[in-house]
C-alpha cells in the first residue's frame, strides 16, 4: 500500500529498530513510545485490521515468541499487549514489559497516556534494541 507508513517500514523506505524478522513478519520499536521496549508487530503483507491476516495463528505465534524472549530479559512475568488499529491502518499487535510489582496500576497510567510527545532517543532506542532484539 502506497502511503502506509508500516508497509514503508517494511520496504526499508523507513528505518526501524527492528526486533525480530522473519519471512512474514516484523517486530520494531515504536518510535514514540509509552514505555521501554514498547514493540509493535506487524505481518510484511499488508492488512487492515489484525482480524484480517490470513494465517492469524502463525501471526500470534510470532508474538506468542517474542513475549516469552521479553520475559525471560526483563526477568519478569508481566506482558501488555493491546490490539486497537485505529492509529494505524495496519494490522498491528502492540506489546510491552509490565512490573510484577505494580501491575495494576501500570496497564491504566499506560492507557491515559499511550503516546509519548517526543521520538525516543537513539541511543536509548540502540540500548533497547540490543537488549531485547531477537535478530542476532
Amino acid at each position: 500500500m502506497n502511503n502506509c507508513i508500516f508497509c514503508k517500514i517494511v520496504s526499508g523506505e523507513i528505518s526501524s529498530y527492528k526486533i525480530y524478522e522473519d519471512d512474514n513478519y516484523l517486530a520494531f520499536l515504536d518510535i514514540f513510545p509509552a514505555t521501554d521496549a514498547y514493540t509493535l508487530i506487524i505481518p510484511k503483507k499488508h492488512y487492515r485490521w489484525v482480524w484480517d491476516v490470513e494465517n492469524i495463528g502463525e501471526y500470534f505465534e510470532v508474538v506468542k515468541k517474542i513475549v516469552n524472549h521479553y520475559r525471560n530479559v526483563a526477568g519478569h512475568e508481566s506482558m501488555y499487549s493491546m490490539i486497537i488499529g485505529e492509529e494505524v491502518p495496519h494490522a498491528h499487535v502492540r506489546i510491552f514489559p509490565g512490573d510484577d510489582k505494580d501491575h495494576s496500576n501500570k496497564l491504566y497510567t499506560f492507557l491515559e497516556d499511550t503516546k509519548s510527545n517526543k521520538p525516543m532517543d537513539i541511543a536509548k532506542a540502540r540500548e533497547i534494541q540490543s537488549k531485547y532484539s531477537l535478530i542476532k
